[in-house]
């Protein structure tokens, strides 16, 4: 499996990146076609040392790399980056990685 990771920083108000990102982005994205899976980080996001500069982490399944980059380019995959700007003002890295079971 290849997995879409978005790792969303720290933003002013998490009140109102949470409720926005529950009611409206994650429904849009959870549109993606190929999509297999959709898990969040729940809670505080925290490092061995304490508090981390990260807010939630989404982790999105697909059965490739080739398969994220072409709902990437899809029109949902379009509306899902153009929603970014109404929310994750705090910036977000998305990361594409194959995965393996061991």
């Amino acid at each position: 499996m290849t997995k879409l990771v978005a790792m969303y920083k720290k933003p002013a108000d998490a009140a109102a990146f949470d409720a926005y990102y529950t009611a409206t982005h994650a429904p849009l994205a959870k549109q993606l076609p190929g999509l297999r899976r959709y898990e969040i980080t729940t809670g505080k996001v925290m490092t061995p040392q304490g508090p981390s500069s990260l807010h939630l982490i989404a982790f999105l399944e697909f059965d490739s790399a080739d398969a994220i980059q072409a709902a990437l380019a899809s029109p949902v995959g379009g509306q899902v980056a153009d929603d970014l700007r109404n929310f994750a003002q705090a910036g977000v890295e998305l990361l594409i990685v194959d995965t393996k079971e061991i």
